[in-house]
């Protein structure tokens, strides 16, 4: 249903804006916003399941049940990360299975080798062309609905030069690839030139001093994309202002000079719909 919905929201104008969301609870603030989908973002998992940077430390199977928790969570089409796929063609046909199984609507599958790599950090390293081409189409092929969307990266701007990811660009848009992710281009016109020469629905990633243009979402569209993700934003957000709280409690024995700042414990609950929950367990229970 949510690929459904992500299909729809493809052909239908205007650009996507999907924040990136790092477990159920952010994805659900994701949704409360208003924004038509949400960003499973591999950096914000690894940092916040294990507490390590996005260097190929989190499993297919850990990531799976994150994004089966995070697409259970909302009513919105979750755009979810699948790192390289995990392994070879066969890898690659399981982790798009387990994803679609999980309620996902779209994968993001990348062509680095192992370990991988955050796409703004140094030191990737890219399987042959040709290898990726095989993943793509291994992930149309292990799909079970034709609506799951299968969005193909490449990384090779920051290892083979730009040239190089267009290259690859265009022929994993023609081995099947429903939607293109040309990772960190290194300025405007490089960025008008991918949607010149790329003949598919495009995804343009926005991070906070990356190597990309940090544009607005009218921009992007106004460039040519169709999807816009913001994948650390919520997470930069929200670990600057526990670092401020954290280091005010440190300090002054209490927090009480930042209240104005948080949820207190009430509407905390009342964005939870704790009362809703009680009145139908009630309900349930024949009391």
């Amino acid at each position: 249903m949510q690929a459904k919905k992500l299909r729809k929201l493809l052909n239908e104008p205007g650009i996507i804006c999907a924040p990136g969301a790092y477990d159920a609870w952010s994805a659900r603030l994701v949704e409360m916003a208003g924004f038509p989908a949400v960003y499973m973002t591999g950096y914000g998992v690894s940092v916040t399941s294990i507490g390590l940077p996005d260097i190929g430390l989190v499993s297919m199977t850990e990531m799976a049940l994150h994004a089966k928790n995070m697409a259970s969570a909302v009513d919105r089409p979750l755009i979810a990360d699948g790192d390289n796929g995990y392994g070879g063609v066969l890898n690659v046909v399981r982790t798009v299975q387990e994803y679609e199984k999980g309620g996902v609507a779209a994968i993001q599958l990348e062509d680095q080798v192992l370990p991988k790599r955050c796409g703004h950090m140094e030191g990737k390293q890219l399987i042959a062309k040709e290898e990726m081409v095989a993943k793509v189409r291994a992930a149309v092929h292990g799909r079970k609905s034709p609506d799951f969307v299968i969005i193909a990266r490449t990384d090779a701007r920051g290892v083979n030069g730009f040239d190089d990811a267009i290259d690859r660009a265009r022929a994993y848009a023609a081995a099947g690839a429903d939607v293109i992710f040309v990772e960190a281009p290194k300025s405007v016109e490089e960025m008008k030139e991918v949607t010149r020469r790329v003949n598919k629905p495009l995804m343009a990633n926005m991070v906070e001093q990356g190597q990309t243009p940090f544009l607005a979402a009218k921009e992007l569209e106004e460039l040519g994309y169709k999807i816009v993700i913001y994948p650390a934003s919520t997470l930069f957000t929200a670990s600057k202002a526990m670092i401020k709280m954290l280091q005010l409690l440190k300090e002054k024995g209490t927090n009480a000079g930042m209240w104005d700042d948080i949820i207190g414990f009430p509407e905390f609950n009342k964005l939870l719909k704790v009362d809703e929950m009680r009145a139908l367990e009630k309900e349930l229970a024949g009391n």
